[in-house]
């Protein structure tokens, strides 16, 4: 039974992976996502039902469109199956429960700030702003963080990140972190809590140091303009406080902290 629930969840994780790539494609360019059918960004042509089978019909075109031959982004294919790796993982480690839906939830929304952040430096209010109220929502619930570590979790993740956009703009004479940022950290916050929430900020500041510094060495058009996106950072950070936040919380307040 456990085996059919997690093939039965792959299946749908890839299914919502397709249905994000529509969003994280039409969204930024203010396109209808909602029955629309899919066109190849390329010709225009629209595609056929079974040029949408998530993964199979990018493996059986060969990542190529079916009409103009174009090649098709890898992206694609990796939204999906990242997005069916969570499903899966999520349900193995909380089973059916409100803790696995919530972080379900927050997953999805991660995946489109992902992606169109990397891509337009920019992060949907959209995504990050109904964000903030499902994370409280999912607070309430059974098994949720409860809606005082939630507050105080939004209020950490946007309030600690202006304050550090503040510093950034004084010192550095000009806007140096985007609104965006600052309404997905509380989005973060009202989701995990204060003590994820302050893992998050340390763990993307690691990740972006290193990732810029790597990015910076081999392009040019970085090292000039100097415009990392901050939001990739901070979701990939939230992935890492989800699967590991509480042992690496438990890690430091123990053997760091002494708190036994």
């Amino acid at each position: 039974m456990t085996t059919f629930v997690l093939i039965w969840l792959g299946v749908f994780g890839l299914a919502v992976g397709s249905f994000l790539n529509v969003v994280i494609y039409r969204l930024p360019r203010k396109m209808k996502f909602i029955m629309e059918r899919s066109i190849c960004p390329n010709c225009a042509n629209r595609l056929k039902w079974y040029h949408n089978i998530p993964l199979l019909s990018f493996l059986f075109l060969r990542g190529k469109c079916a009409f103009c031959q174009a090649r098709i982004s890898l992206r694609y294919p990796l939204v999906e199956l990242l997005c069916g790796l969570f499903f899966v993982y999520l349900y193995w480690q909380y089973g059916a429960s409100f803790t696995m839906a919530s972080y379900a939830v927050l997953a999805v929304m991660l995946l489109v700030i992902f992606f169109i952040d990397l891509d337009h430096q920019i992060i949907p209010d959209v995504v990050s702003l109904p964000g903030i109220g499902i994370g409280l929502a999912f607070s309430l619930l059974p098994e949720g963080i409860g809606i005082l570590p939630a507050l105080t979790g939004m209020l950490v993740g946007g309030g600690s990140l202006y304050a550090i956009a503040l510093l950034g703009d004084w010192l550095f004479k000009k806007e140096s972190m985007g609104g965006g940022d600052i309404k997905m950290a509380a989005m973060l916050g009202a989701f995990l809590g204060w003590q994820k929430v302050l893992f998050v900020f340390m763990a993307s500041a690691v990740i972006g140091l290193v990732v810029s510094v790597v990015v910076m060495f081999f392009s040019a058009r970085v090292r000039e303009t100097r415009m990392i996106p901050f939001g990739p950072f901070l979701a990939l950070a939230a992935a890492v406080a989800v699967i590991y936040g509480e042992r690496i919380i438990g890690f430091y307040v123990t053997n760091i902290v002494g708190i036994h």
